[in-house]
C-alpha cells in the first residue's frame, strides 16, 4: 500500500487506456456515484434534438479556482455548463456534457476570438470524475472517491492567450445514462468536434462559425484530439480546425494495454473493457466468457472509480487475476479475432489529419508507450500531414509508476500551449517530417 500511496501523491496528470458492465438504467431521480450526488443537469432528456453539436441545455458554472477581475469580471473567465448532442460509434444520437469558458483576457489577434477544445487526460469512469465537475470542484475527496482536476492549469493557460475554451466530458462521463466509453476514438473525436459546434450557441459566447478552432489533449486527451483531427474532414467540415496538439496519444490500444496491465493505473484496463463491452457486443461476449468472479466484481467496481480510487484499489494489479484461465486480458483478446478487430479498429494514424498537428511523447513513457506514439507521427507524415514532432528525453523516473508518463505533460505544457496559440493566431507551423526518421 505504501508504494501505491506514493504514486498517488505524484498524480496531477494521468493516462489513457483499456474498460464491462451493462449501461446504467435511465435515471428516474438523483444519481449518486460513490457517495457523490450528480447534479440533475447531467441526466439527459428522453428525447434529443436532431443534429450534432446542438445545445440541449446550459447553466452558469462556478469555477472552483478564480479571482476577482476588473469591471466585475472574474479571472480567468465566465464559465457555462453545457449539454449538447453528438453521435456515438454505433451511429446513435447521444447527449454529452462539458463546459465553455469565455475568457477575461482580450483576443489581440486578427479575426474573431478563436476556440480551443480541450480533451482531458484520464479522469476515470464514475460520473463524479467528469472534467466539467472538476472545474467546479478541483478536489473531490470523500473517503469513497478521489478526483483531482489536474487539467485546470492547461485550461487556464489557454484562456490567458485570449482564446475561449470548451472542455468536453466525453460520451458517458458525467452524463448519467451510460458508461463512459473510455478511449473509443470515434466517440471521443465526435465529442470534441461537437463541443466546438455547441460553443457557438452558448449565450454570451464571442466565438462564431468563423472562429479558428484548435484541439488540445494529452494522454486520453491526446488520443481524443488526434481522433478529432482525423475525423473532422468527414464528420465536421464546418469546424475550421487549424491545429491539433496530441500529447502521449494512445494510438495503438493493443500496445497500450501491455503498458497499462500491472501498472499503477491498471484500473484503466477495466475502464476500457467496460466501455468497449458496452459499445461492441462481440467483445462483451468474449469478456463475459473469460472473466472469473473476481474479474466481474472488479470491473463493476472500477466502473464508478476516478483515477485516485483506481490507483488505491487496483494499482499494480495483473489482469490475469481476473480471468478463468490465468491469461491476461490482452492475451485473451489477441486469441479471439473478432474481439481483436474491435481494438484494431481503434488504431489512429490510418487517416490524414486536418491541419498541422503536434505530437509529443516521452521516450521513457511505459504507460502509453513511446514507440506507438512516435509511430502515429510517422504514419501521419507518410499521409502528407504537417507534423511537428517532439520526443521528450528524461531519465527513467520509475517503472510503471506514472511518473514517466506524467512529467512530460508538465515539462512540455508551456510549449504545447504556445504552439496551439500560434495556430489559433493564423501562424504557419513547421513540419518535422523530413527529420523524423532520425528522431527516436
Amino acid at each position: 500500500m505504501s508504494r501505491i500511496s506514493s504514486v498517488l501523491t505524484t498524480v496531477v496528470a494521468t493516462t489513457a487506456c483499456v474498460c464491462a458492465s451493462a449501461s446504467p438504467a435511465a435515471a428516474t431521480g438523483p444519481v449518486a456515484s460513490r457517495g457523490v450526488t450528480i447534479p440533475a443537469f447531467y441526466t439527459p432528456p428522453a428525447e434529443l434534438p436532431p443534429g450534432n453539436g446542438e445545445l440541449i441545455r446550459h447553466e452558469p458554472l462556478r469555477l472552483g479556482l478564480s479571482l476577482p477581475g476588473l469591471g466585475g469580471r472574474r479571472l480567468p473567465g465566465t464559465a457555462t455548463r453545457l449539454m449538447y448532442t453528438s453521435t456515438d460509434s454505433n451511429g446513435e444520437p447521444v447527449a454529452v456534457t462539458g463546459a465553455y469558458i469565455e475568457p477575461s483576457a482580450r483576443w489581440k489577434g486578427a479575426g474573431p476570438r478563436p476556440l480551443a477544445v480541450v480533451g482531458s487526460g484520464t479522469m476515470g469512469q464514475g460520473d463524479q470524475c467528469a472534467p466539467s465537475l472538476a472545474l467546479e470542484r478541483p478536489l473531490t475527496l470523500t473517503g469513497r472517491t478521489v478526483s483531482f482536476g489536474y487539467e485546470t492549469l492547461a485550461v487556464y493557460r489557454l484562456l490567458a492567450t485570449g482564446a475561449a475554451v470548451v472542455v468536453t466530458d466525453y460520451i458517458g462521463l458525467g452524463a448519467t445514462d451510460r458508461l463512459h466509453t473510455y478511449v473509443n476514438r470515434v466517440d471521443e473525436g465526435h465529442a470534441m468536434l461537437d463541443a466546438a459546434r455547441a460553443a457557438r450557441s452558448v449565450p454570451g459566447a464571442s466565438v462564431t462559425a468563423a472562429s479558428r478552432v484548435g484541439m488540445y489533449g494529452y494522454s486520453q486527451g491526446g488520443g481524443a484530439s488526434a481522433a478529432a483531427a482525423e475525423l473532422q474532414r468527414t464528420y465536421a467540415p464546418d469546424v475550421p480546425l487549424v491545429g491539433t496538439y496530441s500529447g502521449a496519444p494512445p494510438a495503438d490500444l493493443t500496445e497500450v494495454t501491455k503498458g497499462i496491465d500491472g501498472s499503477a493505473l491498471a484500473g484503466a484496463l477495466g475502464w476500457s473493457i467496460n466501455g468497449f463491452a458496452q459499445a461492441a457486443p462481440v467483445l462483451r461476449d468474449v469478456v463475459e466468457a473469460n472473466l472469473n468472479d473476481a474479474g466481474r466484481k472488479a470491473l463493476k467496481d472500477i466502473s464508478t472509480t476516478c483515477v485516485g480510487d483506481a490507483i488505491l484499489g487496483y494499482g499494480f494489479t495483473r489482469s490475469s487475476k481476473w480471468t478463468k484461465s490465468g491469461k491476461s486480458v490482452g492475451e485473451i483478446i489477441a486469441g479471439e479475432p473478432a474481439a481483436q478487430a474491435v481494438l484494431d479498429d481503434q488504431r489512429l494514424g490510418r487517416l490524414r489529419p486536418t491541419g498541422p498537428v503536434r505530437v509529443v511523447t516521452g521516450v521513457q513513457d511505459d504507460i502509453v508507450p513511446h514507440a506507438q506514439a512516435r509511430q502515429l507521427a510517422v504514419d501521419w507524415c507518410e499521409k502528407g500531414a504537417d507534423v511537428t514532432y517532439k520526443a521528450v528525453r528524461l531519465p527513467n523516473l520509475g517503472d510503471k509508476l506514472l511518473t514517466n508518463h506524467l512529467v512530460p505533460l508538465l515539462t512540455d505544457q508551456g510549449d504545447a500551449v504556445a504552439w496551439l496559440a500560434d495556430r489559433l493566431a493564423g501562424k504557419a507551423a513547421r513540419s518535422d517530417c523530413g527529420t523524423l526518421p532520425a528522431q527516436r
